[in-house]
């Protein structure tokens, strides 16, 4: 497998010092260069007649990478490392998010009406008129962030405690992205009757709840249940996010290599929550030819020990990975590292599209078949077409909670989708430019709008 690209995931700061004397900076740089790391920002701290103090920005490729360059500086003749550490963990030192107030409480009078005895008139209007809870509460721009740390990001089961950094970092998305309030539930069980009741208990503040990192099968009874007993949008982001994110992408990919989604042979790798809330979609939007594999293989008719998700994409061929990718057209992996290899992608169909979502490593590294794809994305923002769900979920919550939607439905997804598709122009439009970028001010915007429109023809929209 190639080596990881160094990028700021693994990013570390030293800080050092040196003689003030021609070629000394140099001299750390080229160090830093030869053993592979990717100099970013380059501060002087201080400079006197005698030393210069500097402070550099480093991109690794991994931890060890980091200590590498570290213990190499240090190695130097006249270099003087004064200090180092990671700039991920200093970034989450006490946490991202913090809670602000609104309104100023500096004199008698604003507390009062902020609080007693002021509040006690509006709790009786809300009391009075429960649908007022919008209008006058935080509740109408707010979405809980659940999870129970049972399959976090690509590390597993990790618990809720180690959950919550991603958790506060999908908070600082939605207000960042959607102009959202959200924070983090992280439930300290996972049982899912137990993960339905807490839900439940709390809802009442939330105009939304954004499921997150819950292990399948168990994720797909605790949404269907919550959309089913409570009266405000549930979004599973593992499972929908991936999903409209991958089908805009494809959606633009398709007209890279001029083929269209009823004709082409779909393989999806990785059967969890991903995997078959991108079938159901895929097939909404027009897919006819899927062929989905876990860990076994492909799904077939033969074998008995699908789950019901599962067994719904069970096809009549057996076989395995390699077997389901011959003649694709496309192979969408949401699985494991390294599955794939570069033979697997070479007996594919003429023009083939692939997607490696897998995160941080993907299924395969794009540099071992930069000749053998017409398009291939990632999950992975250092390489081109990043699969990123922050072009979804802010814009889908922003949209469902504007119109007061009771619900989601698929068409909401696919309008979501299309949207996204939508804002790369047949002039922008190449292999390596198949999705917006997460930072392009539209996105959110064009999602939530379509969500919307989808919303009120679906007959969910409640304003």
């Amino acid at each position: 497998m190639a080596n990881l690209t160094p990028n700021p995931s693994y990013s570390l700061s030293i800080r050092f010092q040196v003689p003030n004397q021609p070629g000394m900076l140099a001299s750390v740089t080229q160090v830093v260069s030869d053993r592979g790391g990717n100099m970013g920002q380059i501060d002087v701290v201080e400079q006197t007649r005698d030393s210069s103090t500097r402070e550099i920005v480093v991109d690794t490729a991994s931890t060890e990478h980091a200590e590498e360059i570290i213990q190499a500086v240090r190695a130097l003749p006249n270099v003087k490392v004064l200090n180092s550490y990671d700039r991920t963990f200093a970034l989450h030192q006490g946490g991202k998010i913090t809670v602000r107030s609104k309104a100023p409480l500096s004199r008698q009078s604003d507390l009062a009406m902020a609080y007693t005895p002021g509040v006690g008139r509006v709790c009786m209007a809300i009391a009075q008129d429960p649908d007022r809870v919008y209008e006058l509460t935080i509740k109408r721009n707010t979405v809980a962030i659940v999870t129970d740390g049972s399959a976090v990001l690509g590390l597993g089961n990790l618990g809720p405690e180690a959950a919550m950094p991603v958790m506060e970092g999908k908070a600082m998305l939605f207000k960042e992205f959607g102009g959202l309030d959200a924070f983090p539930i992280c439930l300290a069980t996972q049982d899912t009757d137990a993960i339905v009741e807490a839900v439940k208990n709390i809802a009442p503040v939330f105009g939304g709840i954004n499921l997150e990192d819950i292990a399948a099968p168990r994720c797909f009874e605790i949404e269907a249940r919550l959309q089913k007993e409570l009266n405000i949008p549930i979004f599973h982001d593992d499972q929908h996010g991936t999903a409209i994110v991958t089908l805009a992408a494809l959606t633009n990919a398709l007209k890279v290599v001029k083929k269209s989604l009823p004709t082409v042979k779909i393989v999806i790798n990785g059967a969890g929550a991903a995997g078959v809330a991108i079938a159901h979609l895929l097939l909404k939007a027009g897919a006819t030819q899927i062929v989905m594999c876990d860990s076994k293989g492909i799904l077939s008719s033969d074998r008995t020990d699908l789950n019901d998700q599962k067994r719904a994409f069970a096809v009549e061929q057996p076989g395995k990975l390699a077997d389901a990718m011959k003649a694709a057209d496309i192979f969408l992996g949401v699985s494991a590292p390294g599955v794939v290899t570069p033979e697997m992608v070479r007996s594919m169909a003429k023009d083939p599209i692939v997607f490696a979502m897998a995160n941080p490593v993907p299924e395969i590294q794009p540099e071992l078949v930069r000749d053998d794809v017409a398009v291939m994305a990632t999950g992975r923002s250092d390489y081109p077409n990043q699969i990123n769900n922050v072009l979804a979920f802010p814009g889908v919550f922003r949209g469902a909670l504007d119109c007061r939607a009771s619900g989601f439905t698929t068409s909401m997804y696919l309008g979501a989708a299309l949207a996204i598709a939508s804002l790369v122009s047949e002039d922008e439009l190449s292999r390596e430019n198949i999705i917006p970028s997460v930072f392009d001010d539209r996105v959110a915007t064009a999602v939530a709008d379509a969500v919307q429109r989808a919303a009120r023809e679906d007959g969910v929209a409640r304003i």
